[in-house]
C-alpha cells in the first residue's frame, strides 16, 4: 500500500497571533472549505484546539458520497503548530501537521499531510484521478480564501506539492 504526502506552504500578511487565533478555532474550518464539500460540523468545535479534542463532521468528498469524519487533535504547541489525526473517515490514514512560522511581513503557514487510501489497488488508481485532484482543489480554495481574508505576501510564492513516500 502506498503512502502519500501533501505539502502546502502559504504566506499571509498577518501576525502569528492572528493566524493562530483563526486556525486554532475549529469552527473556522468551514469558512475555508469549498461549499460543494458539504462540510458540516456536528460536535467538538465549541472550543479552541486542545490535545485530545475530538471533532466530528460530515463531508461530501465527491458528488453523491457523504461520510462522517472524526478527527482528534493530538498535539498543540500554542501559537506554533497543531496536529490532527483521523479516527474515523474516508482514509486509511490521515495525519495532518499545521505549522505557523513568523517571517518578515507576516507568517508562513505550512501543512504536511501523510495519508493512505483504502481499497488497495483501487485506492491507488483513484488517487491521481479523484483524490489528488480533490485535495488540490481544496487547498487552492483555501489559499484564495485566506488571501482574501488576510492578504498575501506578494514577493513570496505559495507552493503545493504531492509525493509518494
Amino acid at each position: 500500500m502506498k503512502l502519500y504526502q501533501l505539502k502546502s506552504k502559504q504566506y499571509l500578511s498577518i501576525s502569528t497571533r492572528e493566524a493562530w487565533d483563526f486556525l486554532s478555532d475549529p469552527a473556522n474550518l468551514a469558512l475555508i472549505t469549498p461549499e460543494h464539500m458539504g462540510f458540516d460540523i456536528l460536535d467538538g468545535a465549541d472550543r479552541k484546539m486542545f490535545p485530545g479534542q475530538i471533532i466530528q463532521y460530515y463531508v461530501k468528498p465527491f458528488p453523491g458520497y457523504t461520510t462522517k469524519w472524526v478527527t482528534e487533535i493530538t498535539q498543540v504547541q500554542q501559537g506554533s503548530y497543531f496536529v490532527d489525526e483521523q479516527r474515523f473517515g474516508p482514509y486509511s490514514l490521515w495525519h495532518h501537521k499545521h505549522f505557523i512560522n513568523e517571517i518578515e511581513g507576516g507568517v508562513a503557514m505550512e501543512d504536511i499531510i501523510d495519508y493512505k487510501l483504502p481499497f488497495g489497488i483501487l485506492g491507488q488508481i483513484a488517487h491521481p484521478i479523484l483524490v489528488k485532484k480533490q485535495l488540490e482543489q481544496i487547498f487552492k480554495y483555501r489559499e484564495q480564501k485566506l488571501n482574501t481574508l488576510f492578504g498575501n505576501i506578494p514577493e513570496m510564492k505559495n507552493t503545493l506539492e504531492f509525493k509518494t513516500i
